[in-house]
Protein backbone atom coordinates (compact mmCIF):
# COMPACT_ATOMS: atom_id res chain seq x y z
CA UNK A 1 0.00 0.00 0.00
CA UNK A 2 1.30 3.55 -1.08
CA UNK A 3 1.20 6.33 1.45
CA UNK A 4 0.53 9.68 0.72
CA UNK A 5 0.79 13.03 2.72
CA UNK A 6 -2.54 15.23 2.83
CA UNK A 7 -0.74 17.68 0.96
CA UNK A 8 0.34 15.48 -2.17
CA UNK A 9 -3.02 14.07 -1.85
CA UNK A 10 -4.77 17.42 -1.81
CA UNK A 11 -2.41 18.78 -4.97
CA UNK A 12 -2.17 15.34 -6.37
CA UNK A 13 -5.88 14.56 -6.18
CA UNK A 14 -5.29 12.87 -10.03
CA UNK A 15 -2.65 10.81 -8.94
CA UNK A 16 -4.10 9.77 -5.73
CA UNK A 17 -7.45 8.80 -8.00
CA UNK A 18 -5.17 6.86 -10.52
CA UNK A 19 -2.90 4.98 -7.88
CA UNK A 20 -6.23 4.23 -5.96
CA UNK A 21 -7.71 2.47 -8.73
CA UNK A 22 -4.33 0.10 -8.81
CA UNK A 23 -4.21 -0.74 -4.90
CA UNK A 24 -5.76 1.29 -1.72
CA UNK A 25 -3.79 4.76 -1.05
CA UNK A 26 -3.30 5.55 2.61
CA UNK A 27 -3.12 9.11 3.45
CA UNK A 28 -1.38 10.75 6.28
CA UNK A 29 -1.32 13.96 8.74
CA UNK A 30 1.50 14.63 10.54
CA UNK A 31 3.24 11.41 9.36
CA UNK A 32 0.44 9.07 10.69
CA UNK A 33 -2.19 7.50 8.29
CA UNK A 34 -5.78 9.12 8.99
CA UNK A 35 -7.87 7.47 5.54
CA UNK A 36 -7.68 4.76 3.20
CA UNK A 37 -8.73 5.34 -0.30
CA UNK A 38 -9.62 2.83 -2.47
CA UNK A 39 -11.40 1.86 -5.66
CA UNK A 40 -14.51 1.28 -5.79
CA UNK A 41 -14.76 -2.18 -6.96
CA UNK A 42 -12.11 -3.24 -4.22
CA UNK A 43 -14.76 -1.15 -1.76
CA UNK A 44 -18.15 -3.29 -3.48
CA UNK A 45 -16.47 -6.59 -2.84
CA UNK A 46 -15.54 -5.74 0.67
CA UNK A 47 -18.94 -4.58 1.17
CA UNK A 48 -20.64 -7.66 0.19
CA UNK A 49 -18.44 -9.47 2.25
CA UNK A 50 -20.08 -7.93 5.21
CA UNK A 51 -23.10 -8.66 4.68
CA UNK A 52 -25.06 -11.60 6.98
CA UNK A 53 -24.75 -14.63 5.90
CA UNK A 54 -22.13 -14.87 2.81
CA UNK A 55 -18.88 -16.18 3.50
CA UNK A 56 -16.00 -14.89 1.57
CA UNK A 57 -15.66 -18.01 -0.65
CA UNK A 58 -19.31 -17.11 -1.73
CA UNK A 59 -18.71 -13.30 -3.28
CA UNK A 60 -18.09 -14.45 -6.57
CA UNK A 61 -20.39 -17.09 -7.18
CA UNK A 62 -23.19 -15.85 -5.42
CA UNK A 63 -23.63 -19.44 -3.98
CA UNK A 64 -23.24 -20.60 -0.37
CA UNK A 65 -20.21 -22.89 0.23
CA UNK A 66 -22.08 -24.76 2.51
CA UNK A 67 -24.87 -26.34 0.12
Amino acid sequence: MQILTAKDAKYGFGRLIDLARAEPVAVAKHGRPVVVVLAVEEYERLKALDKPGISPGEQNTGKKTSE
